[in-house]
């Protein structure tokens, strides 16, 4: 195929939101995608720009947690038996993560690219022509008694540091803001910051057509391997080869499949998610609802009811587990008493995590025409405009708004 200036591998979210960014400099652009847009987690996830979710995964209190949880197999955090074996290093490089100094670096990054985001996002909707889908209805994180409140507090305390607004509420304020809670929760906290998009996969289509719309192509094609010579680069798929000047990755869970053949041996991983679409009448949402003590989220969409959430890492290959849809709609069911749980779409898909919680953003160790944007696990959508922005400065060797260093694709070596 002829050359394009870029070509981005990926047409999820990131990958998307980085082609229009790209675009917008001027240059052109090609996106090549193995199934085409919005086919993955761009697709299923719970809708939210989570930018008060500074807090990485990685850390010690989820080392607490960790051994009860995944002792449920249909818990919060579960690792099939089958897959046990093929996650231990990945699970090392995450308890290496989990100490306070680099939970502290994490985190002061987390902040900088969720504020990034934060200011990119509604001009980027502006652009696009999505704003009309943008929602401010914030979060209500809910907790069982005192004693999950309590222990809660450190990380409010954190975010109260970094400016973020939120405030606590006893079971009356609650209600309040969202009726119908089971009585078991009796404390909670509103962070008003926590917007959403009516629909994620209906977004990430319309960020598509307005692609196309200004001259960008979708085609679809399944990579296979990169390689630079000069100053192209060349990009060998299952059909045909391809080139440009720089190629962008931003192909989620895959992308270590294809990082590979440059030499970089990236440990990403797979968080499995699951979740259940229910009708809008299914339940009278007013905000999004967390029950972090259990994993999961409720979400209003335009498309219907959300309940999903909860960690699996089981890999790319194992078949889905639909049992752990069934025990969040359960437990849904059980934390609102109103919701009707029948007429339920289940969905399953692939998040691509890294160890520290971070994503990998940076130019490819041995070929520097090549950028990696990918390993956003939960985040993707919520630091989709910040990532697009950074990855359109290194494209066009711009200075960058944020120090990118820990976010380097090669900090695991």
């Amino acid at each position: 195929m002829g050359a394009s200036d870029v070509i981005v591998i990926g047409a999820g979210v990131i990958g998307l939101s980085a082609a229009i960014a790209a675009q917008a400099r001027g240059l052109s652009v090609t996106v090549l995608d193995r199934e085409g847009p919005a086919a993955g987690a761009s697709a299923g996830n719970a809708g939210a720009f989570a930018f008060t979710d500074i807090l990485p995964m990685a850390s010690p209190g989820i080392m607490r947690k960790a051994p009860k949880w995944l002792l449920d197999p249909l818990g919060p955090l579960s690792v099939p038996p089958a897959y046990a074996f093929n996650i231990a290093p990945w699970m090392f490089q995450f308890w290496r993560a989990c100490s306070p100094r680099r939970v502290k670096a994490s985190t002061d990054a987390q902040v900088a690219l969720m504020t990034l985001s934060r200011s990119e996002l509604e001009p980027f909707l502006t652009r696009t022509g999505t704003m009309p889908m943008l929602r401010k209805e914030g979060n209500l994180q809910v907790y069982e008694g005192e004693a999950e409140f309590q222990a809660s507090l450190p990380g409010w305390e954190l975010r109260a540091e970094h400016a973020i607004e939120f405030r606590h509420l006893d079971a009356a304020a609650m209600s309040e803001i969202q009726p119908g809670l089971s009585p078991r929760f009796t404390r909670g906290t509103f962070t008003p910051g926590w917007y959403s998009i009516s629909d994620p996969k209906l977004y990430v289509l319309a960020l598509a057509d307005h692609f196309r719309a200004m001259g960008g192509s979708i085609q679809r094609a399944q990579v296979k391997a990169l390689r630079q010579i000069g100053v192209q680069v060349v990009i060998a798929t299952d059909s045909e080869t391809w080139r440009a000047g720089q190629v962008v990755v931003c192909a989620g869970a895959f992308s270590h499949e294809i990082t590979t053949t440059l030499g970089d041996r990236i440990p990403l991983e797979t968080e499995r998610g699951y979740n259940t679409t229910l009708p809008h009448s299914a339940f009278d949402l007013r905000t999004q609802i967390t029950f972090g003590g259990h994993g999961f989220v409720v979400t209003r969409l335009s498309s219907g009811i959300r309940v999903g959430g909860a960690v699996e890492l089981g890999g790319l290959k194992l078949p889905p587990n639909f049992r752990r849809a069934e025990a969040m709609l359960k437990k849904a069911k059980a934390f609102l008493p109103g919701l009707d749980d029948r007429n339920g779409t289940q969905w399953f898909g692939f998040r691509p995590s890294l160890p520290d919680s971070l994503p990998a953003i940076g130019r490819a160790r041995a070929a520097p025409r090549v950028v990696y944007a990918f390993g956003h696990g939960h985040l993707g959508l919520t630091q989709s405009t910040g990532t697009a922005r950074l990855v359109a400065d290194l494209l066009t060797d711009q200075l960058l708004p944020v120090d990118i260093s820990p976010f380097s694709p090669q900090r695991f070596r």
